[in-house]
């Protein structure tokens, strides 16, 4: 069951009473909420954009119409700093008075020049190899800006403060220790003279927690810890004869938003602990894949809402929470969405937690073994993904067709996995439309062996997925925030591991793990701008203006479970004269070079499906436009097979691959490449 507390004190003139005086209890704070929660325009000063986590850009220079002369203008490499196989890329830039604050997954933190790209200062965190409690990759997700200090939290628990001029630290707290499973992976939000932070860790025996500090010395303020202890609301929601509640997870994977009016923090929370088995945790399991609101300034419960009652699937819910201010049956209303891994969208009044569009508790099918909960939450309307399987995979029985809640035991069972992960959604305030960066993939889960007592810091997982050898897809997808039901939806070739910003130019610029970003048609998706950077782009862009020009800025460096090429480069665009072209040297990207062998190679092996001059035929893409791309961008595909086509690489050497790839970019090169990649 839900729980809805009405620990809403004297309600919301008390909590806005409150405001002023509590916040003049810091001081030198900026910037001030105000600033925080106005839509991004000629400075990007927080990661999502605003307090709201709404990733959305009021600037209009840049829109549907001119967005093809959109071009780089500068990139900047990072030292090698994060490149290797066990980093990602996924920190979004924060801009502030000209200059742009970057962090690799390394930790290590640049600034840079907004007018050159030039590094203005680095920051390296130095970190100890030995760090062996990271769930998904060495990663981090953005710094915070406050009191002109930028914010860091670290993969080895640590959360410093740096000098915002020099990048000097000035101050430095062990938030908690990595060596008991805690990580911080998110970017640390600055509120009115505090900073916040969730840690990762659900995977390792961890009890999760969200702790506010002092921007001004590092001195811890308050403590949510979102698995209860003994005495405690939500205890009664686990065990009593186990201390089960000590590893419960619930950890908080992205940075939370605020509303100032209301005086409120809300975030999302990860899995319990062990992850795929439930017998050792019988009852829901609060707070954990969970939304919840606490008092920004003191960190006490407000409100939650459960997406996952005793959670088995890892379900967690690591998609940042979006606010926003919409009319309902013309009524104001103040509301909150967070994209969940069930694939569905949870519309909430953020004042209370109550469903704004509703949401019925179903029976689900049982598995006593796993003290499986009698009921799951479903919202009305419709998921942004697929939650079913039509057909089973190969080796694989198809069990309540795959569908959503289906519970497993020791042998595995094939599920339908949509979801949505951290890559953060948007949402524009004037349409009311949110837009989720999602895949689709199928997985077969299964408890493994003895639990045993584990210590914080074990792996404690308790099972595991296993994965069909059928390729994950990209779901993007538009939800009309009003009546939770879709207003379009993409099916990309791979999966949407990048996060997505909108605009009021009616763009959505979205990464791809091929390296590309490109610019959608927020009305309908379809694809208006493409530019190939030099590693695949698995974080999200940033938007701001400088000197009256509007800039799109976004970090290139790869990602390890987006299977994306690695890289180390930020890379900025604007809107190019008519007499300028590409400023940027690529120097991977050379003329295509017409050459005898390539093109024997391609009338002798290629022609039959794509065409004796690329324009497409049985079974193969036009192939148009590769002109644009690296040459060993085309043989890797050549290589390695891509779609229906096959792979290469053990009919012809590298050098012949080479020679073929050449040749099929001299094909078509005045038509824009339209194949979906």
């Amino acid at each position: 069951m839900n729980y809805h507390m009405p620990i809403f004190l004297a309600g919301i003139l008390l909590l806005s009473s409150s405001f002023a005086v509590q916040a003049a209890e810091f001081s030198q704070i900026r910037p001030d909420a105000e600033t925080l929660s106005e839509l991004p325009t000629t400075e990007w000063l927080t990661n999502g954009g605003d307090l709201f986590n709404r990733n959305f850009s009021a600037l209009t220079e840049i829109n549907t119409d001119n967005v093809s002369q959109l071009g780089p203008v500068w990139r900047t490499h990072l030292d090698g700093s994060g490149f290797g196989a066990k980093y990602s890329g996924e920190a979004q830039p924060i801009v502030h008075e000209g200059v742009m604050y970057i962090i690799t997954g390394d930790d290590d933190v640049f600034a840079l020049s907004i007018e050159t790209g030039e590094i203005l200062w680095r920051y390296s965190a130095n970190l100890t190899e030995e760090i062996s409690t990271v769930c998904c990759g060495w990663t981090s997700r953005g710094v915070g800006f406050g009191e002109d200090k930028i914010f860091v939290g670290q993969l080895d628990g640590v959360l410093k403060a740096l000098d915002i001029r020099n990048g000097e630290e000035v101050w430095s707290v062990q938030a908690e220790d990595w060596e008991e499973g805690y990580t911080i992976t998110s970017a640390p939000l600055y509120f009115q003279g505090m900073v916040i932070s969730g840690f990762a860790g659900a995977e390792f025996a961890a009890r999760g927690r969200v702790k506010a500090y002092s921007a001004n010395d590092g001195s811890l303020l308050w403590t949510f810890y979102t698995v209860p202890g003994p005495g405690e609301f939500g205890f009664e929601t686990w065990p009593a004869d186990n201390d089960a509640w000590q590893t419960g997870g619930g950890t908080v994977w992205h940075t939370p938003a605020v509303d100032p009016e209301l005086g409120m923090v809300y975030f999302s929370t990860g899995n319990p602990g062990p992850d795929y088995n439930g017998s050792v945790r019988a009852g829901d399991n609060l707070f954990t894949v969970s939304i919840v609101a606490l008092d920004v300034y003191t960190g006490e419960y407000r409100w939650h809402f459960q997406e996952v009652h005793h959670d088995i699937w890892d379900y967690d819910a690591p998609n940042p929470v979006v606010l926003f201010d919409l009319d309902y049956n013309g009524v104001p209303r103040k509301g909150l969405a967070q994209a969940g891994k069930t694939g569905f969208l949870y519309i909430l009044d953020r004042t209370n937690g109550e469903p704004l569009v509703g949401i019925e508790e179903r029976p689900v099918p049982q598995e006593p073994r796993q003290a499986t909960a009698a009921t799951q939450p479903y919202p009305l309307g419709e998921a942004f993904v697929t939650q079913t399987l039509d057909v089973a995979p190969e080796g694989y029985q198809l069990i309540n067709n795959g569908a959503i809640f289906t519970p497993f035991w020791d042998e595995p069972v094939m599920l339908r996995r949509g979801d949505a992960n951290w890559p953060p959604s948007t949402v524009d305030p004037d349409k009311g439309v949110m837009y989720i960066c999602g895949g689709e993939r199928q997985a077969a889960y299964s408890i493994s062996g003895d639990l045993g007592q584990v210590e914080p810091g074990d792996r404690y997982t308790g099972g595991g997925m296993r994965f069909a050898n059928i390729p994950i897809t990209g779901i993007v997808t538009a939800m009309d925030l009003r009546t939770n039901r879709r207003v379009w939806s993409q099916r990309w070739p791979s999966r949407c591991y990048s996060g997505l910003v909108a605009t009021a130019g009616n763009l959505l610029f979205a990464g791809r793990n091929d390296g590309r970003l490109t610019a959608l048609d927020a009305r309908d998706g379809s694809k208006l701008w493409e530019y190939m950077t030099d590693a695949g782009v698995n974080a999200p862009a940033t938007v701001f203006e400088h000197d009256g020009k509007q800039y799109v800025a976004v970090y290139s460096a790869g990602n390890l479970l987006g299977r994306a090429k690695r890289g180390d480069s930020v890379w900025t665009f604007s809107l190019l004269d008519d007499e300028q072209t590409d400023v940027i040297a690529r120097e991977q990207v050379n003329p295509a070079q017409a050459n005898p062998e390539g093109q024997d190679l391609f009338l002798n092996t290629c022609q039959f499906c794509h065409g004796q001059t690329g324009e497409g035929g049985h079974d193969g893409m036009p192939l148009e436009g590769l002109a644009a791309f690296e040459t060993s961008y085309v043989a890797d595909i050549i290589r390695d097979g891509r779609n229906n086509m096959p792979a290469f690489a053990s009919m012809f050497s590298g050098g012949r691959i080479r020679a073929l790839a050449e040749h099929v970019r001299t094909l078509n090169p005045d038509i824009a490449n339209r194949n979906s990649r």
